[in-house]
C-alpha cells in the first residue's frame, strides 16, 4: 500500500509538471546541425515541433493525436543511443532488447504488444523507418545516428498505418538531404569498454540539382557478465550501421531520393540469470551476478539487416502533392539460445531466421488552403519470413542415457500479401471546430508452410516423429476506421475526442504441435482493439508552459499470446512447445500526461506520467475462463519521468547545460507465466548529464545512465516442464564522455 501511495504521488507531482519530454522534444530542429539548433524568439518559450503523425506535416501542439517526438538536439541532451532508450521518456511505452540479442527489439504501447521474436508473429508496435515499415524485429534497435527526429504514436493507428500497429507506431526520421556541404564527427568512450564513433557527410552540386549523404555509426563495449565456461564476455556490443542517400532535385515542384542502408551485429548474446536452481541440474546454484552464465553453447548472435528505397515527391498542382515510396528489405540472423545458461544440455536452442520484403506506397495530399484538407493512398506489401530452429531438451546424462531426450525442429516459412486503401480528411466546420474522418481498408493473405519433426539426437537428420506438416492459408479482411471532433478553446488550449479501430493480423503458430495439440495447427485469429479518446493539447504563460494530455478506454478482443503449454509423452514425461492462440478479451484504461515549463531563460522543468489500468474480462484455458487469475504483460500501473535542466553562460562565450532524470515505474509481469520470480517490482532509475558547448563546432558531453546502479529485469523465462526460471536484466550504471565535432 505505501509503495502505491508513494508511486501515486510521485505521478501527482510529474502530473503538475507534465512537460519534459517535451520541452526538448521540442526544441527547434536544424537538420544540418543538431547539437547547435537556432535560439527561439523569447528565450523563455518553448520551442516548436513539426510532425508528421497524419502524414502531413503539422505541428505537435497542432496534431488531434497522442504523440510524442524528439528532436535531434533532445535525443543528444537525454543521451538516447538508440530505440530502447526511450524507455521512460514517453508515456505507456515498454521497449526493450528481446532475449539475449543487443538489436531485436520488443516494444509494448499502452499494454499493447508481441513479446515473441520469431519469423512467424508479427510484432504489433509498426517501427517505420523514412515511411517504410520493418515487417521483422531482428535488427530494429535503430542506433540513433544522422536522425531529424522520432516520433511515437500512442494507441492504434490502423487508418493511415494499418496492420500490426494495434498498439502505436514509432517512426525513426532521418535527416533532410543538405544544400551546402556539412557533416558532424562524434566519438564516445566510457565505462564497460564502451567506444563509439558517429559520423555523417552531406553535400550537393552547386545548383542544387544534386544532393547527398553518407551516415555511419560504429558502437563497441564489452557488454555486462561473463561465460564462466569458455571465458568469452556475454552481450559485448559489436554493431555496425550505415546509411547513404542521394537526391534528384531538378525543379521546386520534383525530387527523387534513393537511399540504401545496412547493418551489421556481431555481438554475443547478452547472459540471462538463473534465478532458481535448475530441478534438472540441481548442482549449480545460482550466480550472485545478473549478468554471468555458465553456457555450454557458443556465443554466437549475429543479426545483418539491409534496406533501400526510392522515395518520389512531386507538387502537381497549387492543391495537391503526390509521393510514392518504393522499399525492399532483408534481414538474417544466426542465434544460440541457451535457456538453461548451463553447461549440460537442458534447453539448448539454436536458430536461424531470414526474411525479405518489397513495399510499395502511393499517396496524395491534398490542401487548398480552404475548409479541407487531407491525405488518401495505397499500400502493398509482399514479405516472406522464414526460419530453421533446432531444440536440444535433456540432451545431456544422466537423462540421454535414461532414454529422455529430446530433439526437435520447427521450421517453415510464412508468406504475406497484402493490399490496402486509406484515406484521412480534415474538414475545418468553423474556426474553433474540426471534425477529422479516416478509413483503411486491407486485404490480406498469409500462406504458412510448417514441418515440425521429432528426432533419434543431435544430427537433426532422420525424423522420427512428425509434430506438424501443412500448408495453411489465412485471410484478413479489415476495415479500420477513425473519428476525431477537435475544438479550438482558445490559441492556446485545444481538445479533442476520438474513436479509433486497429487490428493485428492472424495467422499460424510456427512451433504448432499437431499431434499433442490439435488445436495448434488452426489459424489465428486477428486480433482487434477499438479506442476510445479524448486529450488536450495546451500552452500558457507565452508558450513557456506546454501540457498535453490523453485519457483512453480500449476494447481488447481476441487476445494473441505466445504461451508454454506442457503435455505428456508416451514414456510419461513431460514435454512441452511454444504455443500461439487468441486468449480472450479485455479492457484497458489510461490516463497520460507531458509536460514542460521553461520558468525562466535558463531552467526547464518537463517529465511525464501515465496511469495503466489492465484486466482480461475473458481468457480461456482447457475451456475455462481464467481471466480473475490474469494479468497483462508489459503494462505497469505506473509510470513517470521528471526530468530538470539548468543552462549557464560562461565568461568566455561558451555555454554549460546540466540535467538531471529520475525515472519510476510499478511492478510488471514481463512474460505471460506471470511468475512472481521474474515478475520486476517498482523501480525508479537515475541519470545526469552535462553539456559543453566550447564554440560553433565543439560539444563535449558527459552522460550517466542508471546512477545507482540498479538491478532490475526486462524479460525473462519460466519452462517448469524443464525447470527453468531465468530473467534478463537492464544495463548497469553506465558514464561515458562524448565529443562531437560539426561543420
Amino acid at each position: 500500500m505505501g509503495r502505491t501511495y508513494l508511486s501515486l504521488a510521485i505521478g501527482m507531482a510529474m502530473g503538475l509538471a507534465a512537460a519534459g519530454t517535451l520541452q526538448a522534444q521540442q526544441a527547434p530542429a536544424d537538420a544540418g546541425n543538431a547539437a547547435t539548433p537556432p535560439a527561439p524568439a523569447d528565450a523563455k518559450q518553448l520551442g516548436e515541433i513539426k510532425v508528421t503523425a497524419r502524414k502531413r506535416e503539422e505541428t505537435l501542439q497542432d496534431v488531434p493525436i497522442a504523440v510524442s517526438a524528439f528532436t535531434a538536439e533532445s535525443l543528444f541532451k537525454q543521451n538516447v543511443q538508440n530505440l530502447a532508450d526511450l524507455q521512460g521518456k514517453v508515456p505507456s511505452l515498454q521497449i526493450y532488447a528481446a532475449r539475449g540479442s543487443n538489436t531485436t527489439l520488443t516494444a509494448y504501447i499502452r499494454g499493447i504488444g508481441q513479446a515473441d521474436p520469431t519469423w512467424g508473429f508479427d510484432p504489433a508496435v509498426g517501427i517505420y523507418m523514412d515511411d517504410v515499415y520493418l515487417a521483422r524485429p531482428q535488427g530494429t534497435m535503430l542506433d540513433v545516428f544522422d536522425l531529424s527526429r522520432i516520433e511515437v504514436l500512442r494507441g492504434p493507428q490502423g487508418s493511415l498505418y494499418g496492420k500490426n500497429t494495434i498498439g502505436g507506431a514509432i517512426k525513426y526520421v532521418s535527416n533532410p538531404l543538405p544544400t551546402k556541404t556539412e557533416g558532424s564527427v562524434e566519438t564516445t568512450v566510457g565505462t564497460h569498454g564502451e567506444k563509439d564513433i558517429k559520423a555523417s557527410l552531406g553535400g550537393a552540386s552547386t545548383d542544387g540539382v544534386w544532393r547527398g549523404r553518407v551516415a555511419y555509426a560504429s558502437e563497441h563495449n564489452d557488454g555486462f557478465g561473463t561465460d564462466l565456461v569458455n571465458g568469452s564476455r556475454n552481450g559485448n556490443k559489436n554493431t555496425n550501421a550505415a546509411r547513404a542517400t542521394l537526391g534528384f532535385f531538378p525543379s521546386s515542384s520534383f525530387n527523387a531520393q534513393l537511399s540504401v542502408d545496412g547493418l551489421r551485429d556481431n555481438s554475443n548474446p547478452r547472459g540471462a540469470k538463473m534465478l532458481t536452481a535448475n530441478s534438472f541440474d540441481p548442482g549449480y546454484a545460482p550466480l550472485p551476478s545478473d549478468y554471468d552464465t555458465r553456457s555450454g553453447m557458443a556465443q554466437v548472435n549475429h543479426t545483418k539487416l539491409w534496406g533501400t528505397a526510392l522515395t518520389m515527391n512531386w507538387i502537381a498542382s497549387q492543391d495537391w502533392t503526390l509521393k510514392s515510396v518504393t522499399a525492399y528489405r532483408g534481414s538474417s540472423t544466426l542465434s544460440n539460445i541457451d535457456f538453461d545458461t548451463l553447461p549440460e544440455q537442458i534447453a539448448d536452442v539454436a536458430a536461424v531466421y531470414k526474411d525479405h520484403q518489397f513495399t510499395q506506397e502511393l499517396q496524395a495530399n491534398y490542401d487548398s488552403g480552404g475548409s479541407l484538407h487531407g491525405v488518401f493512398g495505397l499500400y502493398y506489401f509482399n514479405g516472406t519470413a522464414k526460419g530453421q530452429i533446432d531444440n536440444i531438451f535433456l540432451g545431456s546424462p544422466p537423462y540421454s542415457t535414461l532414454g529422455y531426450s529430446q530433439y526437435g525442429s520447427t521450421g517453415g516459412a510464412i508468406g504475406t500479401k497484402s493490399y490496402a486503401a486509406y484515406g484521412d480528411f480534415t474538414w475545418d466546420i468553423s474556426p474553433v471546430w474540426s471534425l477529422d474522418m479516416g478509413l483503411r481498408l486491407t486485404d490480406e493473405k498469409k500462406t504458412a508452410q510448417i514441418q515440425n519433426y521429432g528426432f533419434a539426437n543431435a544430427s537433426f537428420t532422420d525424423p522420427i516423429a512428425t509434430l506438424a506438416d501443412f500448408h495453411g492459408a489465412h485471410t484478413s479482411r479489415n476495415a479500420s476506421p477513425k473519428v476525431s471532433l477537435d475544438y479550438t478553446a482558445s490559441d492556446q488550449v485545444k481538445l479533442y475526442a476520438s474513436y479509433s479501430q486497429g487490428f493485428h493480423s492472424g495467422g499460424y503458430n510456427i512451433r504448432a504441435n499437431c499431434s499433442a495439440i490439435p488445436t495448434s495447427c488452426r489459424p489465428i485469429n486477428d486480433e482487434k482493439v477499438q479506442s476510445y479518446e479524448v486529450g488536450s493539447k495546451m500552452t500558457f504563460f507565452d508558450d513557456s508552459l506546454m501540457m498535453n494530455t490523453a485519457l483512453y478506454h480500449n476494447v481488447y478482443s481476441n487476445i494473441q499470446l505466445s504461451v508454454f503449454t506442457s503435455y505428456t509423452l508416451p514414456n510419461g514425461t513431460q514435454g512441452f512447445f511454444g504455443d500461439f492462440t487468441n486468449a480472450g478479451k479485455g479492457h484497458i484504461d489510461g490516463l497520460e500526461e507531458e509536460f514542460a515549463w521553461k520558468p525562466s531563460e535558463n531552467w526547464t522543468l518537463s517529465g511525464n506520467f501515465a496511469y495503466l489500468h489492465t484486466k482480461y474480462t475473458q481468457f480461456i484455458s482447457s475451456g475455462v475462463n481464467i481471466a480473475d487469475t490474469q494479468r497483462f504483460t508489459n503494462a505497469p500501473k505506473w509510470a513517470g519521468a521528471l526530468n530538470l535542466e539548468r543552462s549557464f553562460m560562461l565568461p568566455d562565450g561558451s555555454s554549460l547545460t546540466g540535467r538531471i532524470n529520475y525515472t519510476y515505474q510499478s511492478m510488471v509481469y514481463p512474460e505471460t507465466t506471470l511468475s512472481p520470480l521474474i515478475a520486476q517490482g517498482g523501480y525508479s532509475l537515475w541519470n545526469a548529464g552535462l553539456i559543453w558547448r566550447i564554440d560553433q563546432p565543439w560539444t563535449l558531453s558527459l552522460q550517466g545512465t542508471n546512477l545507482a546502479n540498479k538491478s532490475y529485469r526486462t524479460t525473462g523465462y519460466n519452462i517448469a516442464a524443464l525447470g527453468i526460471v531465468t530473467g534478463f536484466y537492464g544495463p548497469p550504471r553506465m558514464v561515458t564522455l562524448t565529443a562531437r565535432y560539426t561543420f
